[in-house]
């Protein structure tokens, strides 16, 4: 029997359309934006026109105002949605606001679907993550926030965060907080919703990064916040999916992060080599055309493999997610391939470019310092590679071979 790599045609369908609406509406957009600096104004036009033509949180239910689409579809929608930089936003499925609207839909009460998520999913109000602090880094566990009952129906916050995302953009911030310190490692940890502005959390900075940062950068959340928590009061009743539960929801929150941060690397870098392809079919040098140089065929070939690969994983892992299979190796190995691969493919197109990629009259030398962060948010390279590795070691002493931690098994 055939494996069948065969794509619904509706699928396809809403692929094509989101193909086109990236093209003919999110692109040019940038270029006005750039030019009016009118963040809302052109936000609010591209987010009305979307609505009109059915294109609004792609992977939320229905029955909650969005597409609908499963693991598969979704994947393709955001795998032409990274092409552009008001590609996600422009359809509200922008992170870290995405993963968080999940884990409202699948562990929030009624109360706090009404008060937090509806406003999300209708585009009004947008919400940052909190949980990264220096003291911790990758190791979530290692968190000193503290929350603690004044006995008067609320939690009171202290601590601090850092490398809190889209803080400055956000009306709702998602607080992680250690609640019983006794309690096992995983276990020690809750979440919690708190409306912006609130004078318990107090917004430092928006820390500076090597990423290139335009005017509407921290407005449009591309900023990184470190956050001073000082006596922020909570009711009880905003404690998100009981006590306890803070690090098994952040980590099902971030394995979609991760995914989504790799479907755009793929939107990104396909852009980047379309850039690239099309610059040198209209350079010569040395009295020849740059498109017959096999030097360049050669790093052309390289970004189409790097691309065909990438979207071999993430399809696999689509199929995974859409049957309810385990994906955790499969997330972990592509996380980190797909932040090289970006790297690789924009780092080869701006070479092909030559000193006009260096410049900032395209697109890719902004790209370039942007995605470096890949290789460290949502878990640097070496905790999933880590992960990984041990995961190999214990399918050979499980199995008598690796074939399981290393794609040997994907149906």
């Amino acid at each position: 029997m055939a494996i069948d790599f065969t794509i619904p045609d509706a699928a396809k369908q809403v692929r094509e359309q989101v193909r086109q609406w990236v093209q003919d509406e999110c692109i040019p957009a940038e270029k006005e934006l750039a030019e009016s600096k009118d963040y809302d104004g052109v936000l609010t036009r591209l987010r009305k026109k979307a609505r009109e033509q059915g294109l609004w949180c792609p992977f939320i239910p229905e029955e909650y105002g969005g597409m609908g689409l499963g693991p598969l579809a979704n994947a393709l929608v955001q795998m032409e949605l990274g092409e552009s930089h008001l590609g996600a936003l422009s359809m509200n499925t922008q992170g870290p606001d995405d993963a968080t609207m999940m884990t409202l839909l699948e562990h929030g009460t009624d109360f706090q679907k009404d008060k937090f998520l509806k406003p999300l999913l209708d585009g009004q109000k947008r919400i940052c993550y909190s949980m990264t602090e220096k003291a911790a880094g990758a190791d979530a566990t290692g968190m000193q926030t503290r929350a603690e009952k004044d006995g008067k129906g609320n939690y009171v916050l202290n601590g601090e965060k850092w490398f809190s995302s889209a803080a400055t953009a956000a009306d709702i911030a998602l607080v992680m907080a250690k609640t019983n310190p006794e309690a096992p490692r995983h276990q020690q940890f809750s979440t919690f919703l708190v409306e912006l502005p609130n004078p318990g959390y107090n917004i430092i900075r928006n820390i500076p990064t090597m990423a290139v940062h335009g005017p509407l950068y921290d407005i449009m959340g591309g900023g990184h916040a470190e956050v001073e928590i000082k006596d922020l009061v909570v009711p009880e009743e905003n404690l998100l999916g009981g006590e306890g539960q803070g690090f098994a929801m952040g980590q099902h929150r971030l394995a979609y992060g991760r995914l989504r941060h790799g479907m755009h690397n793929v939107a990104m870098a396909q852009r980047a080599l379309d850039l690239a392809t099309a610059h040198i079919t209209e350079r010569s040098t040395f009295g020849k055309p740059l498109e017959e140089r096999q030097g360049v065929q050669f790093m052309l070939a390289d970004c189409a493999q790097d691309l065909y690969i990438a979207r071999l994983m993430l399809m696999h892992i689509a199929y995974k997610a859409e049957n309810g299979m385990d994906l955790r190796q499969e997330n972990g190995i592509a996380k980190v391939y797909l932040a090289n691969m970006v790297h690789r493919v924009v780092d080869t197109a701006i070479q092909l470019h030559g000193a006009l990629g260096y410049s900032l009259d395209t697109p890719l030398a902004a790209w370039y310092t942007h995605i470096r962060s890949q290789r460290l948010v949502d878990g640097p390279d070496e905790v999933h590679r880590w992960r990984t590795g041990k995961n190999v070691i214990n399918a050979f002493k499980r199995d008598g071979t690796t074939a399981a931690a290393a794609g040997g098994e994907l149906l």
